[in-house]
């Protein structure tokens, strides 16, 4: 059933290519294919609770390409703002997996083809009964002009009264800290919801402490500073209070994708009234469910999954 809330994203999808064995890439004998991506997992996550979902993205117009484009429809996604272009081929990584379920993604996503949209492809119509636009550091990675696209969606947002919610997503093999924080800090003014891990924000700040945390908070007027910490849980900062919860005890098998999912989690919980805790504890349970499934999204849960999920350590009553 799909709820009375929009929520829209930008970003790039590539091919994922599961391996076929843990360990050392080099070592592996094979791949499964698969669809991912931070902003496709996120958009996956809030479809199958049953948020309306927009999706703005660009795909080559290849046989990846309308793999993705055929596989984000079967999810509920709302293609209507997906092009599938000539010329530029759909991004593809593999991804390592240890036996701890750590890994690595290696990436080959050479002239993207969300390198296509401009800042005049974005439309006021987009915005169109949208509660909650969600950005990712990824998308501003890929390429230094992806900034200006992310400044003019937060723009239309704020116009059609939409909240903003941004996920650092650092991937330092796209580019370096410094290039990052000059991006986040240009847009950290205008970001409503900041869900990042704790060793983001380590990089980011240079400082963890939950005195630095507020403070920064403060300066940059961000209502809700969610802070993931993995197997420790997370912690949330929010008119001048803390609030934290302990993650679900599981034993995982590839953490690719659990931050998305926490994301997906969080929106829902937040559009749906949740308290604090229960948001944390909401988002704690889909993080840790993406977790238990390889894949990036295969984890990934239904609504009635993940309620029954977390009944079973913690009661939301809903």
């Amino acid at each position: 059933m799909t709820s009375n809330f929009g929520v829209l994203t930008l970003g790039d999808a590539m091919i994922t290519m599961n391996p076929s064995a843990t360990g050392p890439l080099r070592f592996v004998p094979g791949f499964e294919r698969k669809a991912g991506g931070a902003e496709l997992n996120f958009a996956i996550g809030c479809a199958r609770l049953g948020l309306r979902m927009k999706w703005i993205s660009r795909l080559g117009k290849d046989e990846f390409g309308r793999f993705i484009d055929n596989f984000a429809r079967g999810e509920g996604i709302d293609m209507s703002d997906v092009r599938l272009v000539e010329g530029y081929p759909t991004s593809i990584n593999f991804k390592e997996i240890r036996e701890d379920g750590s890994g690595k993604t290696f990436y080959y996503r050479h002239n993207s083809p969300i390198l296509t949209i401009e800042p005049e492809d974005i439309k006021e119509s987009m915005f169109e009964d949208i509660d909650i636009v969600h950005l990712s550091g990824v998308y501003l990675a890929i390429d230094p002009r992806n900034i200006l696209i992310a400044k003019r969606v937060i723009e239309v947002a704020k116009g059609k009264g939409s909240k903003v919610s941004f996920d650092p997503n650092i991937r330092l093999k796209l580019w370096t800290i410094e290039e990052a924080r000059k991006a986040y800090f240009d847009l950290f003014p205008s970001v409503d919801i900041l869900l990042t891990g704790r060793d983001e924000i380590q990089l980011i700040l240079e400082d963890d402490r939950e005195e630095a945390l507020e403070t920064f908070a403060e300066k940059y007027d961000i209502n809700q500073l969610v802070i993931k910490d993995g197997e420790k849980g997370s912690k949330l900062y929010t008119n001048g209070l803390w609030f934290e919860k302990e993650a679900f005890p599981i034993v995982p098998i590839d953490t690719v994708g659990a931050g998305d999912g926490f994301d997906a989690g969080y929106i829902y919980a937040l559009l749906n009234d949740y308290s604090s805790e229960e948001r944390l504890t909401f988002a704690n349970g889909i993080g840790a469910m993406v977790t238990t499934v390889s894949g990036d999204n295969e984890g990934l849960p239904y609504l009635e999954e993940a309620l029954s999920f977390v009944h079973r350590e913690a009661v939301i009553e809903r």
